[in-house]
Parts: C-alpha cells; sequence; structure tokens
C-alpha cells in the first residue's frame, strides 16, 4: 500500500488531474468528506488529507510515503529525510517581499522588521543580504502588518498580486518561485522501491512537456517587482 499526503485547497484540485492520469481518483470528494484517510480507485494506493505545512512532516516520519506539497513549504521545513523527484508544475505563485506602495522597505534608524510565517527563509534570506531583521510570525492577514505599523514589510506567497494592491501594497522583491514537488520518503524508497518508482513513471507522464524535469534550486534573487 502506497500512502500520499496532500493538502486541501488549490493543490489538491490541481493534482488531481495528475493523480487521475496515475488512475489515484478517490472515492469521497475531501471538501464533502470528514473523513482524513481516503481510498481510492487504485487498491494499493490511499491519500492523507492533512493541512499542507504537515505534508513534510508525515512523510519524513514515514506515516506517508509519498506527498505533494509546494516549495515553500519545503524550504521553510527543511527536511533532510525526504527525496524530491519531481516538480509537478502546479499552484505557481512566488515568495516575495511586500511593501507599502511607494514606501522604503529599511528603516532608517532601526532594524528591519519582517511579518510573516516563512520565519526561517525570511531569516536565511536577510541574512545573505546583510541586513539586520527582527522577524515576526503570523498566520495569516500578512497584509495588515505594514499598515497598522507593526511591520516594515511582509514576506508572502504572492499570486495575482491583487490582495496586496487592495491592501495598499506592492511586490518589492523576489525571493523564490514556487511550484508544487513530489516528495518521497527515504526509506520508503528503499522498502517500497518498485512501487514508488513506477508511480513515480506514471506521475511523470501525465506531465506537461516543459514540467518533466528535476525540481531545480529556487531562482536567484531580483529586485524587479511583479
Amino acid at each position: 500500500m502506497l500512502t500520499i499526503a496532500v493538502s486541501k485547497g488549490r493543490i489538491y484540485a490541481e493534482a488531481l488531474p495528475l493523480l487521475g492520469q496515475a488512475g489515484v481518483v478517490p472515492d469521497e470528494d475531501p471538501a464533502r468528506s470528514r473523513k482524513l484517510i481516503l481510498s481510492t480507485q487504485r487498491s494499493d494506493v490511499q491519500l492523507l488529507i492533512i493541512r499542507a505545512t504537515d505534508v513534510p512532516t508525515y512523510v519524513e516520519y514515514g506515516a506517508a510515503d509519498l506527498g505533494i506539497v509546494g516549495k515553500d513549504v519545503l524550504v521553510e521545513y527543511g527536511a533532510e529525510g525526504l527525496y524530491e523527484p519531481l516538480d509537478l508544475g502546479i499552484a505557481r505563485c512566488r515568495l516575495m517581499i511586500a511593501r507599502r506602495q511607494g514606501g522604503m522597505v529599511q528603516p532608517a534608524r532601526r532594524r528591519l522588521r519582517v511579518a510573516t510565517k516563512y520565519v526561517k527563509t525570511a531569516q536565511r534570506h536577510f541574512a545573505r543580504q546583510g541586513i539586520q531583521a527582527d522577524v515576526i510570525k503570523l498566520y495569516g492577514s500578512m497584509e495588515l502588518a505594514p499598515l497598522v505599523g507593526l511591520a516594515d514589510c511582509i514576506v508572502d506567497l504572492v499570486d495575482t498580486g491583487n490582495t496586496l494592491r487592495a491592501n495598499g501594497l506592492e511586490p518589492h522583491e523576489l525571493i523564490m518561485e514556487v511550484s508544487s514537488r513530489l516528495i518521497v520518503n527515504k526509506a520508503a524508497m528503499k522498502m517500497k522501491h518498485a512501487s514508488i518508482k513506477a508511480f513515480i513513471r506514471q506521475l511523470k507522464a501525465s506531465l506537461p512537456n516543459d514540467s518533466k524535469h528535476s525540481p531545480k534550486p529556487p531562482c536567484p534573487t531580483s529586485t524587479s517587482p511583479a
């Protein structure tokens, strides 16, 4: 039995057609079902429906053999016990620094204050640039932080940028391009090698031609706004 961890929402919706090409069609809709373990039309595959940020944990510790998760979550998590064989090319967005429109990110007389749920990623980014920053962890409504003076800027995912503009913010600096990746538990790759490799081949065959490659490292930092 192969167990695949995936979260509800955009990643699940965009992964479903790819999984379907590999014969992995859930027997129930997770949007309507309260079940957290879903059987599929393949008797040897089941799905775990969990929070996106928990996917690497379930896979690393062997509660799931494989998972589908955004690159932003993987970089923040920093897992050592995972393989990342495929960039699925779905749920694309950008991890960016955003600020008030027309404002300055770097304050003149104190340390930079940054609001984000990507604490480790933000700390590494600003450290590489030699910028001293106090990172404030928030779990939501990130755009509010610069408006009320809690932070000078935010680090968050940007898709269309409409939410930023609606709240008087603008994208300032690109940290990385984000898409969803297939991840595999290292022990499972050894113990279930044949079935996992077969599943990876099936999944890869369902990808568009421009997505049939191994994951690339995050793109270099750019100062061009989105």
